[in-house]
């Protein structure tokens, strides 16, 4: 493991905050079988502050031993049983929170982050106390097990397809929360997929993500202790994931925290159509956003998907944050018989160079193939130029009432 010098840190302090005071943070580890380097993870960090949190979460090595000669200063937190990393998390959090903290940083206990990155959370934290700061780690300064680097990938990607966003390391545990987001939200991921939860929901509810370039270390095989079941928790994640991307292509909004970190006062509610109808039709609604929106469902109404439109065009404005009630809506402009009519003649001249002008059962019945391939050949056609005409029209008509509202 590392050598990490702890001397001229700056020092988290814990007293009472006021007005003009920074947040108030404290640092959680959560342990799970880390004896051999709990001790070290534990030193470093409390360099950083006077009031340091591990929870350890039902271990079944030595860790007893360790815990006992920590230092005074150090509040532990013991679960008679493993309940996984998020639970240990939330109970570091519930701890932090009687302390009267306003923030967690979570640092790994297995001695791969650097604990000399805590200063870099800690003026993350202070420029923006309302976001969640993921610490990203060098993948290129290090040696990295391929199913890492996968991991990674894999977990990056599903996190842009849910929410729109782009993040570098959404599996990183080394970061900082508010603890008004932890606590206004509920949560029912408390094992490793915990972290994947946080950030996409974070990300739904209007928090900020930000990021801070951190180092990691990756012992070799026989020094590295990893906890990640390779059967039940892929699992898991696959369930968290699909679940997270049904619910991101469902054209109901998320409920948004607001400044102080809490739930709205009228969340959307089906009880209360009229309110929810105009928080749907907030969301993501600038004219050129709008007129996005418009486009891309006009674009995909025209393509001969059967039984497909309203799937993919959820997919496509979940993944880029569009609007997914008024892309919906455009798409049925494309509805028959008028535009599938309109792109059949279309690809029936760029077939045979002359329109089609007999409309038989043996023309739309016993050539149903070539009807339908001559549908897909003129949508590519029909589909864009229309969406750039109601695209057009809807911005041109949403910047007219933006700017009729401010005057």
């Amino acid at each position: 493991m590392p050598t990490n010098p702890t001397k001229n840190r700056p020092e988290i302090d814990l007293s009472a905050a006021g007005p003009n005071r920074p947040p108030i943070i404290a640092i959680v580890i959560p342990l799970y079988n880390h004896a051999q380097t709990l001790e070290k993870v534990v030193a470093e960090s409390l360099g950083f502050t006077r009031h340091l949190i591990v929870v350890d979460d039902g271990s079944r090595d030595n860790v007893d031993k360790i815990l006992a000669r920590l230092n005074p200063a150090v509040h532990i937190i013991r679960h008679p049983r493993n309940l996984g990393k998020g639970a240990a998390i939330l109970s570091g959090a519930e701890k932090a929170r009687k302390l009267g903290a306003s923030h967690i940083i979570t640092i790994d206990a297995d001695g791969q982050h650097y604990s000399a990155d805590i200063s870099g959370f800690i003026a993350a934290v202070r420029k923006n106390p309302e976001a969640i700061i993921v610490g990203c780690r060098n993948f290129t300064a290090t040696y990295v097990p391929k199913s890492s680097a996968f991991g990674r990938r894999f977990s990056n990607f599903w996190f842009r397809v849910q929410t729109g966003q782009k993040v570098g390391d959404s599996q990183s545990g080394f970061r900082a929360y508010p603890l008004t987001l932890l606590k206004a939200m509920k949560w029912r991921e408390k094992r490793y997929a915990f972290e994947n939860e946080v950030l996409v929901r974070a990300a739904w509810a209007g928090v900020k993500i930000y990021e801070i370039d951190i180092g990691v270390y990756y012992p070799a095989k026989p020094e590295h202790i990893s906890h990640f079941h390779r059967l039940w928790d892929n699992l898991r994640l696959s369930f968290l994931n699909t679940r997270l991307t049904i619910r991101s292509m469902l054209p109901w909004p998320h409920n948004q925290l607001d400044d102080q970190g809490l739930p709205p006062a009228q969340p959307v509610s089906i009880l209360h159509p009229i309110r929810s109808l105009r928080l749907l039709l907030q969301e993501n609604a600038s004219p050129k956003r709008l007129a996005i929106a418009v486009a891309l469902g006009v674009m995909v109404g025209a393509l001969p998907l059967l039984g497909m439109r309203a799937m993919i065009i959820l997919m496509i404005t979940g993944y880029f944050r569009l609007n997914k009630i008024v892309a919906l809506a455009a798409g049925n402009i494309c509805m028959p018989p008028f535009v599938p009519a309109l792109c059949i003649e279309v690809g029936y001249f760029i077939r045979h160079g002359s329109w089609l002008t007999e409309i038989s059962f043996r023309t739309l019945g016993y050539q149903a193939l070539d009807r339908f391939w001559e549908w897909g050949l003129g949508s590519l056609i029909v589909g864009p130029l229309l969406a750039a005409f109601f695209g057009f029209l809807t911005l041109s008509m949403a910047k007219k009432l933006q700017t009729a509202k401010e005057l």
